[in-house]
């Protein structure tokens, strides 16, 4: 079988270096191809810049080059809110966005720059992680720095479902850095997780969880036009039993936002 060669954007990212590692580990399937704009960070993460591409995702013809001959596109970039400083007693935190770095240029307009670079090189599977809230305007996300940056994502989403690309968007839930493959994982839409999950789920999953399923929707037909949000079961869950059929997984997702 041919191996798909997959270009993951946010690859040094705690999520996307964890895509770009599993991908890595699979060579008999898939050909990762790094993007990130720090050659150094890359270095401290893999040891190495093999298999990196540098440039901006605001630059179009930077992403050109890099996602020359993929198959496949793993779009892991996102707008990071920055605290203002510590809070004083009784305050709450104040949130800002590095200049270039708003929800509007990070989210939308370089996840567009990376959706029509998969469109010009003939990619036929784009894969956007995302981020749960996304259905409510009043999201407090939406108030960080004034980015309205659930907004700007639900954007994005729409725009891929509209490229004529086939997609897969997976919203993520509170990401945790813990291990993966250790829980039940729960598919829903609509942001039901955040106003109907039973009181002893919390409506989170750990990065390496999300990653694995970004790597099994790569290798699943069912993955394909579909969104969909994700999270976990608690790992001391007694009714949980571990999600090892991914293919069964994405069956019960639907297609659209």
């Amino acid at each position: 079988m041919a191996t798909k060669k997959v270009l993951v954007t946010g690859a040094t990212g705690r999520t996307g270096s964890i895509v770009f590692r599993k991908l890595r580990q699979q060579t008999d399937q898939f050909e990762a191809v790094g993007f990130a704009r720090s050659e150094t960070k890359v270095q401290e993460l893999f040891g190495s810049k093999e298999s990196f591409f540098f440039g901006d995702i605001s630059d179009p013809s930077s992403l050109q080059k890099a996602i020359s001959a993929c198959h496949a596109l793993v779009i892991l970039t996102s707008s990071v809110p920055i605290m203002k400083a510590p809070p004083k007693p009784g305050e709450r935190p104040e949130f800002v966005f590095a200049p270039g770095g708003m929800p509007e240029e990070v989210d939308f307009y370089g996840q567009k720059n990376q959706i029509d670079a998969a469109i010009n090189a003939g990619v036929n599977h784009v894969v956007l992680v995302g981020s749960m809230g996304g259905a409510s305007e009043n999201h407090p996300l939406n108030r960080l720095g004034n980015g309205n940056l659930l907004v700007w994502k639900r954007k994005s989403e729409q725009y891929l479902i509209d490229s004529g690309l086939d997609y897969t968007i997976i919203r993520a839930g509170g990401l945790l850095d813990q291990p993966g493959g250790e829980r039940e994982l729960l598919v829903s839409k609509e942001d039901l997780f955040l106003t109907n999950a039973p009181n002893s789920i919390s409506a989170s999953i750990p990065r390496a969880d999300v990653a694995e399923v970004v790597v099994q929707a790569l290798k699943e037909p069912n993955a394909r036009n579909k969104a969909f949000d994700v999270i976990a079961k608690p790992d001391d869950d007694p009714s949980a039993v571990v999600t090892s059929d991914f293919a069964a997984l994405f069956a019960q997702t639907t297609s659209g936002l």
